[in-house]
């Protein structure tokens, strides 16, 4: 062999060496996962699916998986594309979505799946130069096993905050029930056969007020460091605000933060994501196996936990079950179950903020007896024996003149849920100075 020839060999290796590592790295920094689930489908070309800035992989958008989608159990959404909306509340420079099949009861195949930046509010159009189809494990189509999820390759996107984001998914086959979100607040999209890349929106005629399948929006952002959960149930997922208005608590919490940090205060960077599910209690599961709105206690690891970089977790929960309580002792069962929600996120060093529970008085279900059981789980959570920090969302909105009772401008009619001011307020209340530090050993 000649000299020139040993060079020609050694470069070439260096290059095949070089190619693999690079690989990798693309991979690691995709924070690629699934579960149970398989990629399928030739691989892409000339992808885009590598985040090629430095930066914090943090959840820019979530919502809890609840149930299935009543009329969808035998055949799903086959042959249909479902465009969901979702508001991005921090930016980023590439992103990765995470979709569920965790009621479905076959395989879910999604054979093609995009990410694109809205035309505008309200609308199912997106920037067309903004349109990126998402890979799974480097392929276009991925099969999730019934009761799984799959998180696909981080794209690369530039993703403004407080910027809709469409994320579509077209699936061929009949998959069963379709897990959804029922709440969202949101209008998203849904179009006969495979529309995912179409971005003027109009084959998608339909409209729902679902979100179906997708359960997060991840970013790689130079805004954020950390991941703020608030976790709790329809007052936390805004049930009452104005529809595609972005006014749930969380929603204003998110902008306050970042607007604190822009202007040089002294609070934490983080982003906020809702896992705020309707009717939610601590204790009680519901129906269903799956369990559809699963307690607090059973989906915390999932909901909260296992978040992008999560700090700190903000939990508004335990109304329901008071209104739903048959005995006076289940007060204490109540701040017992908060309790355990606690240790399990100082067991991974993280800061658990916890609210009062707020006014009922003039809802359909109240009572004097249930009452005195919330304010009974008030002075515990007050007295610091419950959660790190406490933000008093009772006193917050409670009528002065009628404690048992909302003041009525942050009452939205039904004497349980906030108006938009309402929520407004409690957001405002939280001290944003209570997101730093980290958990406690234990209380």
């Amino acid at each position: 062999m000649t000299k020139r020839h040993g060079y020609a060999l050694l470069s070439a290796f260096v290059a095949l060496v070089v190619a693999l590592s690079v690989t990798v790295l693309i991979r690691s920094a995709a924070g690629d996962s699934t579960s149970g689930s398989s990629a399928t489908g030739r691989r892409p070309h000339g992808s885009s699916a590598a985040p090629a800035s430095a930066g914090t992989w943090v959840g820019s958008w979530a919502a809890s998986p609840v149930g299935a989608e009543p009329g969808t159990e035998a055949a799903g959404l086959a042959g249909r594309s479902v465009r969901n909306v979702v508001h991005a509340n921090t930016g980023g420079t590439s992103a990765r979505v995470t979709l569920s099949n965790l009621y479905g009861q076959a395989p879910l195949t999604i054979s093609h799946a995009s990410v694109a930046l809205s035309a505008g509010r309200g609308t199912a159009a997106a920037r067309a130069e903004t349109m990126r189809r998402l890979t799974f494990d480097g392929a276009y189509a991925v099969t999730i096993p019934a009761g799984g999820q799959a998180v696909s390759d981080a794209v690369r996107i530039v993703v403004p905050h407080d910027q809709d984001v469409l994320v579509t998914t077209y699936s061929p086959t009949p998959s069963g029930p379709v897990t959804i979100h029922p709440h969202a607040r949101q209008i998203s999209f849904v179009a006969p056969g495979d529309r995912t890349e179409e971005a003027t929106g109009m084959p998608y005629a339909e409209r729902s007020a679902y979100w179906r399948y997708l359960t997060a929006l991840d970013v790689l952002s130079n805004e954020a460091d950390g991941t703020v959960v608030a976790f709790g149930d329809s007052i936390t997922d805004g049930v009452t605000s104005t529809m595609g208005e972005n006014r749930r608590w969380p929603d204003v919490l998110a902008s306050r933060l970042r607007s604190a940090a822009a202007s040089g205060a002294d609070v934490p960077r983080y982003s906020v994501v809702n896992e705020g599910i309707t009717g939610n209690q601590v204790l009680a599961d519901g129906l269903g196996r799956p369990a559809e709105n699963p307690s607090g206690l059973s989906r915390f690891g999932r909901d909260a936990l296992s978040r992008p970089n999560v700090k700190v977790v903000v939990i508004d929960l335990g109304i329901n079950d008071v209104t739903h309580s048959r005995s006076a002792a289940d007060g204490k069962k109540i701040t017992d179950g908060l309790r355990a929600l606690v240790r399990q996120a100082h067991a991974r060093g993280l800061k658990v903020v916890g609210a009062t529970l707020t006014p009922f008085g003039g809802h359909r279900t109240w009572t004097p007896a249930l009452e005195r059981m919330r304010q009974q789980v008030n002075a515990e959570i007050r007295a610091g024996g419950v959660y790190d920090a406490v933000v008093d969302f009772d006193l917050a909105l409670k009528d002065p003149r009628d404690p048992h009772r909302m003041l009525p401008k942050y009452d939205s009619g039904d004497h349980l849920h906030p108006s938009d001011l309402g929520f407004h307020t409690m957001a405002e209340t939280l001290n944003l100075s209570l997101l730093k530090g980290a958990g406690q050993a234990e209380l």
